[in-house]
């Protein structure tokens, strides 16, 4: 396991570097959305429109935050379960998205497509929405403003603390090794 201070947009090499396991402070411009949002940008590409943000190495945080108290940017900012947005993210990593943020596993035609754009998902801790809203600088809703904790937004991150779930190369945090196969056990 390596750590890193990387900057959003990603790079293919910053993608390409990463490996499961890995730490990763980021910081930059990354955006949010969860599943309201990932269907009106899907039937936006579906209708033959751009999507409201440049995808090329964008990170998109699956956040739902909630209002601002007085003093903040944002209020609390914890990412949600992951596989809601799984029958989208593959469009998206086809347009150049380079990460993911959120909990949880992900599906084999998502992990499939990561592989395919040189792409991966980073972890962030859940139940720290309060203390992860504290590296959110700025933070304003770029579309589906309707959508209320849903919108788009874009926000600036200062060392944004993240674990590489699934690497470019196949790799998963989350599956522990046989060590019985392996002669280990």
């Amino acid at each position: 396991m390596a750590e890193y201070r990387l900057n959003a947009p990603l790079s293919e090499a910053d993608a390409k570097m990463l490996r499961a396991g890995d730490v990763v402070l980021l910081s930059g411009t990354i955006y949010t959305s969860r599943d309201a949002g990932h269907k009106k940008m899907v039937d936006l590409l579906d209708a033959g429109k751009e999507l409201p943000m440049p995808p090329q190495g964008a990170v998109i945080y699956y956040v739902g935050p909630t209002p601002p108290p007085p003093g903040h940017v944002i209020g609390s900012a914890g990412p949600t379960t992951s596989y809601r947005m799984d029958s989208f993210a593959p469009r998206l990593y086809d347009l150049g998205v380079k990460g993911t943020i959120g909990k949880g596993i992900r599906n084999a035609a998502v992990k499939d497509s990561m592989k395919k754009n040189g792409a991966v998902y980073f972890g962030a801790t859940g139940g720290a929405g309060a203390l992860l809203s504290t590296c959110i600088k700025e933070a304003k809703v770029i579309a589906f403003e309707e959508l209320g904790p849903e919108a788009l937004r874009e926000l600036k991150v200062e060392n944004l603390p993240l674990l590489v779930i699934n690497d470019s190369v196949g790799g998963e945090l989350y599956v522990q090794p046989d060590l019985k196969a392996a002669g280990l056990e």
